[in-house]
């Protein structure tokens, strides 16, 4: 079995990282279960922000930012992914504070026309020692502000 790589969707903002839905991402029926959702943004965020310098290996996190904290994760399921294999995230960053920053996201099929779900993942930077809100540094926000949802002008 031969697999054809299908091209991204374009989109204006963000950016779209293919994944793989793996049998243990699946629930019962077979559909992602909806706990997986967050695990499965993980595996788009993170490839992004590694070839960008920022991730870890068996020294730790090669910069502090990566010491950050969930605060919110909103979901909207739309229709059920079924089954194993490839699907679209288009992530992208809705507001980049001092200390956090909000994401948005959606899921879509390999063809950009379905969405599955969408929702928005909010963290805050977090200093190792104290555990309170720090800055992040301005080589997290160099690559922050390449996935900076542009304003919508009224």
């Amino acid at each position: 079995m031969t697999h054809t790589a299908l091209a991204a969707p374009e989109v204006g903002y963000g950016h779209v990282e293919p994944i793989t839905v793996y049998f243990d991402d699946l629930d019962p029926m077979g559909i992602v279960h909806n706990a997986r959702y967050a695990v499965l943004l993980e595996r788009a965020v993170t490839p992004y922000w590694t070839v960008r310098g920022h991730y870890f290996d068996h020294n730790g996190p090669s910069t502090p930012d990566l010491f950050h904290a969930v605060r919110e994760f909103s979901i909207t399921y739309h229709r059920p992914i079924r089954g194993g294999g490839e699907v679209l995230v288009h992530f992208w960053l809705d507001r980049l504070g001092e200390t956090s920053a909000r994401y948005g996201f959606r899921f879509l099929s390999r063809d950009g026309r379905t969405c599955f779900a969408e929702g928005r993942r909010v963290i805050v930077r977090l200093d190792q020692a104290t555990l309170r809100p720090a800055p992040w540094s301005e080589s997290a926000r160099e690559v922050a502000r390449s996935l900076l949802k542009p304003e919508e002008v009224s």
